[in-house]
């Protein structure tokens, strides 16, 4: 399945219209239900399928974000054989008490994997933690930038954003 194809999946899988209040606080029109496409093994497969060239050769741990960053990850990690961490947004205080679960990212390339961004107001936060626990983040990737300020966000914390798709993208061309 081709980009544009593949877009068009995911548009008509996940576009919703209403009024929705966006982690950052923003209120919007139109919102992509993230959790429609990854609770589609088919399309989600497809997304990650597409998500590899993007990952860059450096690469030695993938870590998706609490909550919607860990089906993709899984599934981008099935793709790339890289093994991956499961990043909270608060370590929790059993168990391990660990911030990332799964695959030691201590002194290792990590890309840091998210389903949709915003403001990338999340993955800032939790690049600055990853970091700070030893991590080598300079990347991060998405299947979906808002275009609403996130790739700006992330430049200023010395991160690049690759993303699949753009808001741009999924909007619907006239036939």
């Amino acid at each position: 399945m081709d980009l544009a194809e593949l877009g068009e999946r995911i548009y008509r899988t996940a576009h919703l219209t209403g009024e929705f209040v966006l982690r950052s606080g923003m209120t919007t029109h139109e919102y992509f239900d993230k959790y429609q496409f990854e609770g589609d093994p088919v399309l989600l497969d497809a997304i990650a399928e597409a998500m590899v060239p993007l990952v860059p050769a450096d690469i030695e741990v993938l870590a998706g974000l609490e909550m919607g960053g860990i089906p993709v990850v899984t599934a981008l990690s099935r793709h790339t054989g890289l093994p991956c961490s499961f990043v909270r947004k608060k370590a929790k205080a059993y168990g391990t008490a660990r911030l990332a679960e799964g695959a030691d990212i201590t002194g290792r390339r990590v890309l840091v994997v998210e389903d949709v961004v915003t403001s990338g107001g999340q993955i800032v936060l939790s690049t600055t933690e990853l970091r700070a626990l030893g991590a080598d983040i300079r990347e991060a990737l998405c299947v979906i930038d808002r275009e609403q300020g996130g790739r700006e966000s992330l430049a200023a914390a010395n991160l690049t954003l690759h993303s699949l798709l753009t808001a741009g993208d999924l909007t619907p061309q006239p036939r």
